[in-house]
């Protein structure tokens, strides 16, 4: 079974040295990766799958104005719909970064419609660097422009289990 702390010396390697070795030595073998991430906005709640099996499930926070889906850039709401993972930072504003291929065709041309633009930067990440709040706000209040957030632990885990082109549904 995959210890939360198994894979951090090889993160640590690959994050700190660059060390092309330590992402070759996180296969499945060693850790379950995920094939699919489900994200449940209404329970605040991320799930990594696997063959159609939940393997891992946390708590999350959304953005500012999380119920609907999210129309255009500034209005602060977490998009509804199937994504991908396209990119991982690890040198983000946030404790690291995955972004999510929002918008889609759907999203453009909704927002092209209504003369709108539709935003983007939509990120599964942990809390901010520099913190304008205390700790605790992160952790009892949804908070982001419109990203997913977890904690730092939680997301630590899911920067591991994932990899960039992993699908991502984003439920209401």
């Amino acid at each position: 079974m995959f210890s939360k702390f198994a894979g951090l010396g090889l993160l640590f390697l690959e994050l700190a040295f660059g060390v092309p070795q330590a992402r070759a030595a996180m296969t499945a073998d060693t850790l379950p990766m995920a094939d699919r991430v489900v994200v449940e906005k209404s329970e605040r709640r991320l799930t990594l799958m696997r063959g159609g099996v939940p393997i891992r499930s946390f708590r999350v926070w959304l953005g500012l104005a999380p119920k609907g889906h999210k129309e255009h850039e500034g209005d602060f709401r977490t998009p509804e719909g199937v994504y991908r993972l396209d990119a991982k930072n690890p040198q983000s504003d946030y404790f690291l970064s995955i972004h999510v291929s929002y918008p889609n065709r759907d999203d453009l041309e909704r927002a092209h419609r209504n003369h709108l633009e539709p935003g983007g930067a939509i990120m599964i990440h942990g809390l901010p660097n520099n913190l304008k709040h205390p700790p605790e706000y992160y952790l009892r209040n949804d908070w982001t422009n419109g990203c997913i957030a977890l904690s730092n632990d939680d997301m630590l885990e899911v920067w591991l289990l994932t990899r960039v082109d992993t699908p991502i549904e984003i439920k209401p």
